[in-house]
């Protein structure tokens, strides 16, 4: 059986692998990403997205848990206005950001980081419980997804109610899309899971480089198509 390590501690993330029948582990990596960026001085929100992404799926691939697993490692970075956006953390960060967002637009960077940590030598082996575990392609491979996004107009009694959820305080760029955020976006350009975290046919591109089918990992556990039906 194929096995898929999420490395984030995402819940948006997990669940959504969850709604698209995607079989999954969760492995939290301990990446301190401020150590990250500071080792490797990157400020375009792109490539930062990427940078932290691989640093997490690497981080979790070195653990024993993860041996003959693929891991893949996401992380999303806000651009608006020239600057990358993390997690604002306290309300006078997500305050002043979202001020500024309140009726424009920006881009939401998603890096995706797939390594495959199975092993590449022979043929198919057995797990040890008696199925046969495929042979490894040894890919450590990458890829980011963005998207624009459109804000509406916010009042500031909207923008403190929302920050008094504590919702936008551990989001990128201060908001959520599936959560009491996707009330203040007026349109995504671009695949809106890349808002959510984690871009479901970005991670089939990578696990098709791994030589990995994404219906390997399907449980048929999919969300029931007539519980999200509009009526």
């Amino acid at each position: 059986m194929t096995r898929l390590i999420l490395a984030s501690q995402s819940p948006a993330r997990t669940k959504l692998l969850s709604h698209a029948g995607i079989r999954h582990e969760v492995l939290v990596s301990d990446v301190d990403e401020d150590a990250v960026q500071a080792r490797y001085g990157v400020t375009d929100p792109h490539d930062t997205a990427l940078l932290l992404a691989r640093a997490k799926a690497e981080a979790v691939a070195s653990l024993p848990e993860a041996d003959g697993a693929l891991v893949i490692g996401c992380d999303s970075v806000f651009e608006f206005d020239g600057e990358a956006h993390g997690k604002p953390y306290t309300a006078d960060v997500a305050r002043e950001r979202m001020l500024r967002m309140s009726g424009s637009m920006g881009v939401l960077h998603t890096g995706h980081w797939l390594v495959d940590c199975r092993d590449t030598d022979g043929g198919n082996t057995d797990d040890g419980g008696g199925d046969l575990t495929a042979r490894g392609s040894g890919a450590t491979l990458g890829s980011v997804s963005s998207a624009e996004v459109h804000f509406m107009d916010m009042s500031a009694e909207e923008i403190e109610t929302y920050i008094a959820t504590g919702e936008p305080l551990q989001c990128a760029g201060s908001f959520t899309i599936d959560g009491y955020g996707g009330a203040f976006i007026r349109k995504v350009d671009g695949d809106p899971h890349t808002v959510v975290g984690l871009s479901i046919s970005t991670l089939r591109a990578l696990l098709s480089q791994a030589n990995v089918g994404i219906t390997e990992l399907w449980t048929g556990g999919a969300v029931d198509p007539a519980d999200v039906r509009a009526e």
